[in-house]
């Protein structure tokens, strides 16, 4: 027969946890429970950052798309309004203060001089010149030019150069500009020598060279344009014997001026 005193409510005893040294629990039955098993979380890579970088790169672009064509459209009414021109640097004047010739002869061409011997291997030229010249700004805008050389050839031989320095010139003016070039005895070898001495001598007349760039920049609102080069090619012709300038033309931007 079964007992008749258990009672309803009554429970097996539950195995008594007990610690062990180490901190763990185990029942009584001797048993050590294994620890809890650590499991990491696993969290997929998220693509919100590739996409934010991404967006970044994009706006960036488009702003610096829109500022350049914001300059290219202004750039463009400014060159519609103003319609720049390239300024005129033309050569008005030549005034011969010295010319003279020295050869490896004892004789020597000052310019007075009606026969001298062609046969010379070497010869100097000493010459000084002073160059008067033009510039027209025809634009509505003022101009700024850069620092301009000039140079004094015979005969494709660089003899001396002078430099003008820069200067800002006004719209719709014009502007006269000095510069003077001072060959101290040149020296010209055999047959430059003596082409130098036959021209000088028997035919009155040394012909010339000038060539020069100007660098000019048109101004805007305190802002200047990109650099433009204008060229100034001159020919002259020099009589020893008057120490006079006898013949010039010139040149601009290959024109005739």
């Amino acid at each position: 027969m079964p007992p008749t005193n258990m009672n309803p409510n009554h429970q097996p005893h539950a195995r008594e946890m007990r610690p062990t040294a180490n901190g763990d629990h185990n029942h009584g039955d001797g048993l050590i429970a294994p620890p809890p098993q650590r499991h990491d979380a696993y969290y997929p890579r998220s693509s919100s950052s590739s996409a934010s970088f991404k967006g970044c790169c994009c706006c960036l672009f488009l702003l610096f798309s829109f500022l350049a064509l914001l300059v290219l459209a202004v750039v463009l009414i400014i060159v519609l309004a103003v319609k720049p021109k390239k300024p005129q640097f033309d050569l008005q004047q030549v005034g011969v203060q010295y010319m003279g010739i020295s050869t490896s002869n004892p004789s020597s061409f000052d310019g007075t001089a009606t026969d001298v011997t062609t046969t010379a291997t070497t010869a100097s030229l000493s010459l000084t010149i002073h160059m008067l010249f033009t510039a027209v700004n025809p634009n509505k805008v003022g101009i700024k030019y850069g620092e301009s050389r000039f140079t004094v050839m015979y005969r494709g031989i660089p003899l001396g150069r002078a430099s003008v320095p820069g200067f800002y010139q006004e719209a719709h003016s014009t502007r006269n500009v000095e510069a003077t070039i001072a060959v101290d005895r040149a020296s010209l070898m055999q047959a430059d020598a003596a082409d130098l001495i036959r021209d000088a001598s028997l035919n009155d007349r040394v012909e010339l060279r000038v060539l020069g760039d100007v660098g000019a920049k048109i101004r805007v609102l305190d802002f200047d344009s990109p650099g433009v080069q204008v060229s100034v090619d001159c020919a002259i012709v020099i009589s020893p014997r008057k120490q006079s300038l006898t013949y010039k033309q010139c040149g601009f931007d290959g024109l005739s001026v």
